[in-house]
């Protein structure tokens, strides 16, 4: 009697682990990291159309895209972004960065749509929880879009006030798209 005691309790331990393994493994909030430059700060990202991947990788490497861009200061401290950096300096912060990875100059007629902001961390707003949330300065959101389709988003976050940490967030989110070419 006592065996099959053992042996129900042995089988109601491994069902709940197993259980628990595999919820683990499928969480769909779990970070994995794709390129180790993902790793220096928080990163979020999104494949949303791999189809077209290729293609928009193609038109980044060949100098055919189109930056929308902008700057959201924070509403609920004083806002210090702009003392650094304003959206003409960020573009050409991009734009160099877009230089390294460009193989060479060919005019097409489609365009990737590279469109991102930078956002001022607003450690005063009320709604933010925990300590955590007030640590970096602020986050990039890059969205790649082609043929009015989201091909690529990436949220990455910069650690220094000064945003001088800028340009090598930046290279990372162009590191992170280009891996997408294969």
């Amino acid at each position: 009697m006592n065996k099959i005691y053992y042996i129900l309790i042995a089988l109601v331990l491994v069902f709940f682990g197993y259980g628990i393994i595999t919820k683990k493994d499928n969480d769909p909030l779990k970070k994995e990291k794709r390129v180790p430059c993902q790793k220096t700060t928080t990163t979020f990202e999104k494949i949303a159309n791999k189809k077209l991947s290729n293609k928009a990788v193609e038109l980044l490497e060949s100098g055919n895209f189109i930056i929308k861009s902008r700057i959201e200061q924070a509403s609920f401290m004083e806002s210090k972004i702009l003392n650094y950096i304003n959206v003409e300096k960020a573009d050409e912060i991009l734009l160099s960065v877009l230089k390294k990875y460009q193989k060479e100059q060919i005019n097409k007629n489609d365009k990737l749509i590279i469109d991102y902001y930078i956002l001022e961390n607003d450690k005063e707003d009320t709604g933010k929880k925990g300590t955590k949330c007030k640590l970096y300065a602020g986050y990039l959101v890059f969205e790649f879009k082609l043929e009015n389709k989201l091909i690529y988003k990436i949220q990455t976050d910069y650690m220094k006030m000064d945003t001088s940490d800028i340009p090598e967030r930046m290279d990372c989110v162009i590191k992170s798209f280009i891996t997408l070419k294969g």
